[in-house]
């Protein structure tokens, strides 16, 4: 059973003026009210943010997992900074990561699958596939902080002051960062 079928759902970060550095220090010393408390600040924001990165709900929820496990198992090494949230984004992204690289490995087409008559058909998935191809290769044009910030807002539904808080910027920065990426993806797609 996933931690999210476990704890349920939780509410916005930073929700009734919580501190995070005090939940991180109490998690480090193994309290488990404090996680629980620390998981239904952040439950949603933490989700829509993997989900932005891995679009799939199931593995969204599976890094997820993964993610709070690594929170509670690594919370000593946290080091104050003000912005925990920030931190486990880090902790996210990684994963993230990782389960792509893992993902290339493995590959749902196998050689015996493309063999047979070609009968002109138009296949929806590989239409999607030249979609995602495009798409992925216009977000590989942005930073990381610029490509994070668009996925947070467009994918992800955040608002500029939520990413601002999630990943310890200033909200001017995130709006300038944000502006910047959606003009550069705009002339990428209109070269195409």
């Amino acid at each position: 059973m996933l931690l999210l079928d476990v704890i349920g759902s939780g509410y916005s970060p930073d929700a009734n003026g919580i501190d995070g550095d005090a939940l991180m220090r109490r998690i480090a010393e193994g309290d488990q009210e404090a996680f629980l408390q620390l998981y239904q600040n952040t439950d949603r924001t933490m989700y829509s943010f993997i989900l932005s990165i891995l679009k799939n709900p199931q593995d969204a929820e599976e890094v997820m997992q993964e993610t709070y496990m690594k929170i509670w198992t690594s919370a000593a090494s946290y080091q104050s900074k003000g912005k925990p949230l920030a931190w486990m984004f880090t902790i996210a992204r990684n994963l993230c990561y990782m389960r792509f690289r893992e993902q290339k490995y493995r590959s749902d087409v196998r050689l015996e699958d493309l063999s047979g008559e070609e009968r002109g058909e138009v296949c929806p998935q590989i239409e999607d596939a030249a979609d995602k191809v495009v798409l992925k290769a216009a977000l590989e044009i942005l930073k990381e902080e610029e490509r994070e910030i668009v996925l947070l807002h467009a994918a992800a539904g955040l608002k500029h002051r939520e990413i601002a808080q999630g990943l310890g910027m200033p909200l001017a920065t995130v709006l300038s960062k944000y502006n910047r990426a959606m003009k550069k993806l705009e002339k990428y797609l209109r070269e195409e």
